[in-house]
C-alpha cells in the first residue's frame, strides 16, 4: 500500500507539475499525515524538491513541491527507416544533448549506433552512465516484453536488440514499437494529452498506431496491436512493404503518396518530392488530385479506427502525417465523415500533433519513467520495517481508484 501510495504521488507531481501538500492530498485522496510522510521520504532520497511558495488563505505561504528534474535522466532513440535520433533528458523532459546517425537497417548497425549514441549523450551532458535511469529505443515493427523485434518491412525477423543493447550497457533498456512511444508522447505533452480513450496515428514511410483504453496503451494478446498501416484499404490493391496487397500504408504512407506523385507530375522520385509539393504555393493541380485521394483514402482509415475503438480524439502525426495534414485536415475530416458511423464520428475530434518530429525520441524517453512512476520511486527503496503490527489504514489513505 505504501508503495502504491508513493506511486500515485510521484505520478500527480510529474503531470501535475508544481503542487502544495495541501493540493496533493486532495488530488491523491491521501491524508495530510501520509501525504507529508511519503512527500518526506522522496525529499530526502532527492526525488522530490522544494520549488517556491504560494500564498493561502490568510495563512502561511504553502510550500511547492515538483519532481527533481536532476534526480535521474533519461535517454530516447527513434529508429527510423534510414536514420537514428538519440536525445537525452532530465525529468523536466528537458532536452540536453542529441546525437545522429545513418543506418543501413542491418541489427547488428543499429545496434552498434544506438549505443554509440547513448554514449555520446552521456559525454555531451557531462553525466555519469549511472546517472541515466533508461534508454527507451523505438523501433518500426512488432516488438515483444523482452525487445525482440519483428519487422516484416523492413527485413527484421526475430531479432533480440534489447538482449544485443544489454550485451553493451549497463543502463536499463526499454524497447518498444515507434509508433507507440510516439502515441505516449503525444498523451503525456502533447495533442492527447486529457484524453482517456484515443488513437494516435503516426504516419511516415511506414503507418502505425497507438491505441489508448481507458487512459492505458493497448498492445493486444502478442504485442502487435496497432499495426494498422497493414489492415487491408483496398482488396487486391498496391503491392505494400509487408509482401500483401491493398495495405492503407501502400496508399498513404511516404513513400506510396510519393511514387503517385510522381506519376502524376512526371518529376523524379525522391524523398524531397513530397514536401516541396505540399509547399508549393500555390500547390499543382497534379498534386492537388494526388492529395485530395490521399485524403480520403485516410479519411477511410481513420473511419475504422472510429467504427472500431469509438475513440474521443484521434491525432495525426508523423512527419508525413503532420506536412500532409497541415493542408488537408479538412478534407481528411470530410472523408471520414463520409465512412464513420454518424454517432461515433460526432464524437471524435481529429487534430494533428504538436510535439514535432523528435516525438518518438521523446516518447521512448519515457518508457524509463513509466517504470519510475508506477514503482514510486527507484527500485532500492524498500518497504520500511516495523517492530510491531501496522495500525489499519483509514479509507482516504488509500489510492483513488
Amino acid at each position: 500500500m505504501r508503495r502504491a501510495n508513493r506511486s500515485s504521488l510521484l505520478t500527480d507531481l510529474f503531470h501535475g507539475g508544481l503542487q502544495s501538500r495541501q493540493q496533493l492530498a486532495g488530488t491523491t485522496a491521501l491524508s495530510q499525515a501520509s501525504v507529508s510522510n511519503l512527500i518526506g521520504e522522496m525529499l530526502e532520497e532527492g526525488l522530490v524538491e522544494e520549488a517556491g511558495l504560494v500564498g493561502s488563505d490568510g495563512g502561511r505561504p504553502r510550500v511547492l513541491l515538483r519532481v527533481r528534474p536532476g534526480f535521474r535522466y533519461l535517454v530516447g532513440a527513434d529508429v527510423a527507416e534510414t536514420k537514428i535520433l538519440v536525445e537525452l533528458y532530465d525529468l523536466a523532459m528537458t532536452r540536453l544533448a542529441a546525437a545522429e546517425f545513418d543506418h543501413d537497417d542491418n541489427p547488428a548497425q543499429v545496434a552498434a549506433l544506438l549505443i554509440e549514441g547513448l554514449n555520446a549523450v552521456i559525454t555531451e551532458a557531462e553525466i555519469e552512465p549511472s546517472q541515466v535511469l533508461g534508454f527507451g529505443v523505438g523501433v518500426p515493427g512488432v516488438v515483444d516484453q523482452d525487445g525482440v523485434v519483428d519487422a516484416q518491412s523492413t527485413g527484421w525477423e526475430a531479432v533480440p536488440l534489447g538482449t544485443m543493447l544489454r550485451a553493451a550497457t549497463d543502463v536499463p533498456i526499454f524497447v518498444e514499437n515507434g509508433a507507440k512511444t510516439f502515441g505516449q508522447a503525444e498523451m503525456w505533452f502533447g495533442a492527447g494529452r486529457g484524453a482517456r480513450h484515443a488513437v494516435i496515428i503516426m504516419i511516415g514511410t511506414g503507418v502505425g498506431a497507438a491505441v489508448v483504453m481507458d487512459g492505458r496503451g493497448y498492445r493486444g494478446a502478442n504485442s502487435n496491436a496497432g499495426e494498422w498501416g497493414h489492415t487491408t484499404l483496398v482488396y487486391d490493391g498496391k503491392l505494400c512493404r509487408c509482401g500483401a496487397k491493398g495495405c492503407l500504408e501502400a496508399y498513404v504512407g511516404a513513400e506510396g503518396i510519393t511514387q503517385r506523385l510522381s506519376e502524376a507530375t512526371g518529376e523524379p522520385q525522391n524523398e524531397t518530392l513530397l514536401a516541396r509539393a505540399l509547399t508549393a504555393d500555390p500547390i499543382a493541380p497534379e498534386a492537388v488530385t494526388v492529395f485530395t485521394e490521399t485524403a480520403g483514402y485516410l479519411g477511410a482509415g481513420i473511419a475504422d479506427l472510429i467504427n472500431l475503438f469509438s475513440p474521443e480524439r484521434i491525432v495525426i502525426g508523423g512527419i508525413a502525417g503532420s506536412i500532409f495534414g497541415e493542408r488537408f485536415l479538412p478534407e481528411i475530416r470530410d472523408a471520414a465523415a463520409r465512412h464513420a458511423l454518424r454517432r461515433p464520428y460526432s464524437q471524435t475530434s481529429i487534430d494533428l500533433c504538436s510535439l514535432g518530429i523528435d516525438a518518438v525520441a521523446m516518447g521512448a524517453a519515457t518508457l524509463p519513467v513509466a517504470q519510475l512512476l508506477a514503482d514510486g520511486g527507484l527500485p532500492e527503496v524498500e518497504e520500511p520495517m516495523m517492530a510491531m503490527p501496522p495500525r489499519p489504514r483509514r479509507p482516504q489513505d488509500r489510492t483513488r481508484r
